[in-house]
């Protein structure tokens, strides 16, 4: 008996990233980092916030002894904010980021980025969304222009290649193979602007 195997989903999610004032330096390395890891950086800002702001970000943390140094050392400098897009996006940057508490990852997560950029249980360079429901929280609070939509998925997602890229983008690839270019990204690229089903077209008129 034949089993057919349901097809893969298309489905995106966004997460919350926020590089810590103590490792504002490694902004171009850590971005590189986040992008050779599969992620799309939909949104990015560097801000300052005050300690009244800090204090609404964390406001789950509030009571806890940790709270107002927390806060201080959030609003102490610039941090770097970025939402972040891939399948499952929440929990593998949970997973890049390791323990909270920086020296507790060097021993356990040693490659992790809270081992390899924080200081301590405090200053651990870098924000991570815990779920789905506060990276949209979280989100909303940097980026308050942000529209959350959701990504289409499945049936939809494929519906939409389908009918506008698949058929220009496999042609593009088909006349890629026959040229074979030295540089095929650029190449393809090209090709794709000059035969963009959707460009506009240009009116001449004739002159008397």
């Amino acid at each position: 008996m034949e089993v057919l195997m349901p097809e893969p989903q298309i489905y995106v999610e966004r997460t919350l990233a926020i590089i810590k004032p103590d490792v504002i330096d490694k902004e171009e390395e850590i971005e590189d980092v986040i992008l050779r890891s599969g992620f799309h950086i939909l949104q990015k800002r560097k801000l300052q916030l005050s300690p009244e702001q800090c204090s609404n970000f964390y406001a789950e943390q509030f009571g806890k002894m940790f709270f107002p140094n927390l806060t201080a050392y959030m609003s102490s400098g610039p941090i770097v904010a970025m939402v972040l897009a891939r399948n499952c996006a929440v929990s593998y940057w949970k997973e890049m980021l390791g323990p909270s508490n920086s020296l507790r990852a060097r021993i356990t997560h040693p490659h992790s980025l809270r081992a390899l950029y924080g200081t301590d249980e405090l200053r651990n360079g870098l924000h991570g969304s815990l779920s789905i429901s506060s990276a949209e929280k979280e989100i909303r609070f940097i980026f308050p222009e942000a529209i959350l939509e959701p990504l289409p998925t499945g049936q939809r997602a494929r519906d939409y290649l389908n009918l506008y890229v698949k058929p220009t983008l496999l042609a593009g690839l088909t006349a890629l193979c026959k040229e074979k270019p030295a540089d095929p990204m650029i190449w393809l690229a090209d090709w794709l602007i000059e035969h963009n089903p959707n460009k506009p077209k240009l009116q001449y008129r004739i002159s008397q």
